[in-house]
């Protein structure tokens, strides 16, 4: 059995961790996250690890509590960016022609519009909350993706077990599913983590500029609440409010990061000699 690389199992091993405190949040989380826990900016104690916040919020149990938030993003996100990416750029490569034509100047459109702003106005205009940021970010960056499973589907069609599954009167939907779908799936794995991450550092980003859900107990909110309070960075209140969920962004980001560049090493073998 070969060894995984060390940046993919660093990846896995940090991904299993916050997996892990996700769905134990509720039994090792100290307090309910929206409770009165304690004084508004109590110190580190017994009581509270990371002290609370400027309500009086558990600040340990935030932190728990928003590794579900960012992985929910981050799976559905993903998936559904993926999801649309593989449909079109399937199509796309598979049945070339003035459907690869129409199917690729749709994703040349789509990413020639200024993300940003669109992802502002479209949570302005849905509204903030959880599945809306989720929904925006899936519409939003699949060209990408759609363009790289389009030449891989290119290449498979010409092999020569796909041109006899098709002569033998495979259907379309037969022959992308029992043939080209297996042989392009690490590449969709690879673009799956990708969006994963893309959609961590997101949410964050929107959780922070206040388009966030209001009432998830997020990564990116904690960090907004935490430099919303005047004077943070004159006293030593950032280290365990503002501090721990940057880190958390952080390390999630860079562990589907670690986890892309083992799953490219696989795709293309060629890249392991620049490595050792």
């Amino acid at each position: 059995m070969r060894r995984l690389p060390a940046e993919m199992a660093f990846g896995l091993g940090i991904l299993a961790l916050f997996g892990a405190v996700a769905l134990l949040a509720p039994v090792v989380a100290p307090y309910d996250p929206h409770a009165f826990s304690g004084q508004p900016l109590e110190r580190p104690s017994r009581a509270h690890p990371l002290g609370t916040n400027d309500v009086g919020h558990d600040i340990l149990s935030e932190l728990l509590y928003g590794a579900r938030v960012s992985l929910t993003v981050a799976l559905a996100a993903g998936a559904g960016t993926v999801l649309l990416g593989t449909l079109v750029g399937g199509a796309a490569g598979y049945a070339g022609g003035w459907v690869d034509r129409v199917l690729m100047r749709l994703v040349d459109g789509m990413m020639s519009l200024p993300r940003l702003p669109l992802i502002i106005l479209l949570i302005a205009f849905l509204g903030a909350g959880l599945p809306q940021t989720i929904l925006v970010i899936a519409l939003l960056f699949w060209p990408t993706t759609a363009r790289v499973i389009r030449a891989q589907v290119q290449s498979v069609r010409t092999r020569g077990y796909v041109r006899m599954a098709r002569l033998f009167g495979g259907g379309p939907a037969y022959v992308f599913l029992r043939h080209i779908l297996p042989a392009i799936g690490t590449l969709v794995a690879h673009g799956l983590v990708v969006s994963a991450g893309t959609a961590v550092a997101i949410e964050a980003g929107l959780a922070f500029l206040g388009l966030g859900d209001p009432t998830a107990k997020s990564w990116g909110l904690m960090v907004r609440f935490a430099l919303n309070l005047p004077g943070l960075f004159l006293t030593d209140r950032w280290l365990w409010w503002a501090l721990p969920p940057a880190l958390c962004i952080t390390l999630l980001v860079l562990a589907l990061t670690f986890l892309g560049i083992g799953l490219e090493r696989r795709l293309n073998p060629r890249l392991n000699r620049r490595w050792q």
